[in-house]
């Protein structure tokens, strides 16, 4: 798998620097987990569930949830849990490899107990080859609820490992959105109790979600698409706290929440998005078109999110995969700056290769160390693309 790999040789060329590395599911865990992306959650009862993965992973998706847990009501979910098997089943199936299967993206089954864990593994049979792992949602222990998730996931591993030594292990993306985290007075025991058994089981861990709508829906809120989640101050609050405490550069990648809007619809406040970038690259047409989905909201999200340390995000739908993807690549200008400082040794300060910024050599080697990893992913545009150019080229 690849990102923009759907673009041609020639357009590839103009676009970037250095193109996206290509990756596989035992690719080292950080550079995967930086790969993510645009996280797409699709219900478990889609009737063409096979159809939906191999169509979206054609167009670009690089990493997928069937979800069992709330976007399926709680009467669905026997129907549900077949419908996932036979998807796994049928994806699994020998025969001639087929374009958007389980090589070219990685594939999660969000459930919803430890137990519906271990008996979708049970029917999955050798079927699980084609997962990534689980996400696993209200991930705290508290109440010991994330140790028992953990204990359930290495018995499937352990019985992989029994009938094939070789299997490749299942990892974890826990969601963290417990209201037990959600709230001040008991948000630092829960959050500490969360690292703990996060880096007890750390290679079990592929990433880290946030679950924004929880934590919205533990105050009775809800976010418009005029408004970011960092302008709603109490969850933005609790964001900052996840970060604090496992985004730091030897924690955890963690995800962007989701944006959960995706129709036009009456706008309140201005848009987000300045027309000069778009105007440079002669894509005014572009930025209405965002701007009548009601997407520049979106893009501020993603800036604000990694500008808040938080890489890639959970998706609703395809319109918003080549977004974050666009602005997931690295620019050339950050490029050399992550190489000006991760090649220098003994510290100090210089003009940036750009000769527009000063690069501390010491306070930046976090930065430029995730930089490269992130280029590695997502590829360095070319000194003259911008993420303008990035989508163009990917929603056209």
């Amino acid at each position: 798998m690849r990102h923009f790999s759907y673009l041609s040789e020639p357009e590839t060329a103009r676009l970037f620097h250095l193109p996206p590395q290509q990756l596989t599911l035992d690719s080292d865990a950080a550079l995967l987990a930086t790969a993510l992306g645009a996280t797409l959650y699709s219900p478990a009862t889609r009737p063409e569930l096979v159809k939906d993965i191999r169509k979206q992973a054609a167009r670009g998706a690089v990493s997928m949830v069937i979800c069992l847990e709330d976007s399926i009501a709680d009467a669905e979910v026997p129907a549900a849990e077949t419908n996932v098997v036979g998807a796994l089943a049928e994806l699994h199936a020998d025969g001639v490899r087929e374009p958007g299967g389980p090589e070219d993206l990685m594939l999660f089954v969000r459930v919803r107990t430890p137990e519906q864990l271990l008996s979708l593994a049970e029917r999955s049979g050798p079927a699980l080859d084609v997962l990534t792992g689980f996400v696993i949602p209200k991930f705290e222990n508290t109440t010991g609820a994330a140790q028992r998730f953990l204990d359930a996931l290495h018995t499937v591993n352990e019985a992989r490992w029994t009938a094939d030594p070789g299997a490749r292990p299942l990892r974890i993306m826990p969601i963290l959105e417990s209201p037990l985290m959600i709230h001040a007075e008991t948000r630092t025991t829960t959050l500490t109790g969360i690292f703990e058994v996060l880096e007890a089981n750390r290679p079990d861990i592929l990433a880290v979600r946030i679950g924004a709508t929880d934590m919205s829906s533990a105050y009775g809120l809800r976010r418009s698409r005029d408004l970011t989640i960092y302008d709603v101050k109490v969850v933005s609050a609790v964001i900052g706290d996840i970060v604090n405490m496992l985004g730091r550069p030897d924690g955890f990648v963690i995800s962007g929440p989701v944006w959960e809007h995706y129709s036009s619809g009456e706008r309140l406040l201005r848009p987000m998005l300045r027309s000069s970038p778009f105007a440079d690259a002669d894509e005014l047409g572009l930025r209405q078109r965002l701007l009548t989905a009601n997407l520049d909201g979106l893009i501020r999200e993603i800036e604000l999110d990694q500008a808040n340390g938080l890489l890639g995000k959970t998706v609703i739908h395809p319109s918003h995969v080549p977004l974050v993807h666009a602005m997931s690549v690295i620019s050339h200008e950050a490029y050399l700056d992550a190489l000006h400082i991760s090649g220098a040794s003994g510290g100090g300060a210089a003009a940036s290769p750009y000769r527009n910024k000063m690069n501390e050599m010491k306070p930046h080697q976090a930065w430029a160390a995730s930089t490269l990893v992130r280029a590695a992913a997502f590829g360095v545009a070319a000194p003259d693309i911008t993420y303008v150019d990035l989508l163009e080229a990917s929603m056209n």
